[in-house]
């Protein structure tokens, strides 16, 4: 994760001048500096991510809340075929003034996680987004939800299938009783050929 003022997703909010109740509105386009997510399904690195903000200054810090939109891509974990994921997920995170100590939050929570603290007036949303992103992936992503998969006997996608598509599976047992029965049955030419009948007498 990147904690530079350099970074995209660092905010100012120097004008906010930790005023509580002042607060401002935030849309901008970051690209995602890495990849969110698995091999299976993720925002890849440099794909953009649109934001919708707003910064809110409260007693302990500064509010963000909004959402975040970009799009995953991965393949299906039945057929294999690319697939393309619309992703949308709310964000909701306190950055606490740098050095600053919050009692009634901890209070209130024991149990809570540490918050996110400022860089001075600096925030930085990408740790936040990235979790929210991730969390919101599929586990196993599908290209539909009745996606019929692969033939688990010649490995074609079903759906190209032809209807009805399948394959005469031999228990192995049978087949070899089956070997044996052919070997047993005499061929035609080793068969015994009929005599002549018998002649008239005259």
């Amino acid at each position: 994760m990147s904690h530079t003022p350099q970074s995209p997703f660092v905010i100012s909010t120097h004008d906010l001048g930790r005023r509580p109740g002042s607060m401002r509105e935030l849309n901008l386009t970051v690209p995602a500096a890495e990849l969110m997510g698995t091999e299976v399904i993720g925002v890849q690195a440099g794909n953009p991510i649109e934001l919708d903000l707003r910064l809110e200054a409260v007693m302990e810090g500064v509010l963000v809340t909004g959402t975040a939109a970009t799009e995953a891509t991965g393949e299906c974990v039945r057929c294999l075929r690319d697939i393309i994921h619309d992703v949308e997920v709310d964000l909701t995170e306190l950055f606490a003034y740098a050095g600053g100590r919050h009692p009634k939050i901890e209070e209130e929570d024991e149990e809570a996680e540490p918050l996110k603290e400022m860089n001075g007036e600096l925030l930085d949303l990408e740790e936040t987004v990235t979790d929210a992103v991730v969390l919101s992936l599929p586990f196993q992503p599908l290209c539909r939800p009745d996606c019929p998969g692969l033939c688990p006997e010649c490995g074609i996608r079903l759906e190209d299938a032809e209807p009805g598509h399948s394959h005469e599976i031999l228990d192995p047992r049978w087949a070899a009783l089956s070997g044996l029965t052919d070997s047993a049955e005499p061929a035609a030419s080793d068969l015994p050929k009929p005599g002549p009948g018998p002649q008239a007498r005259g």
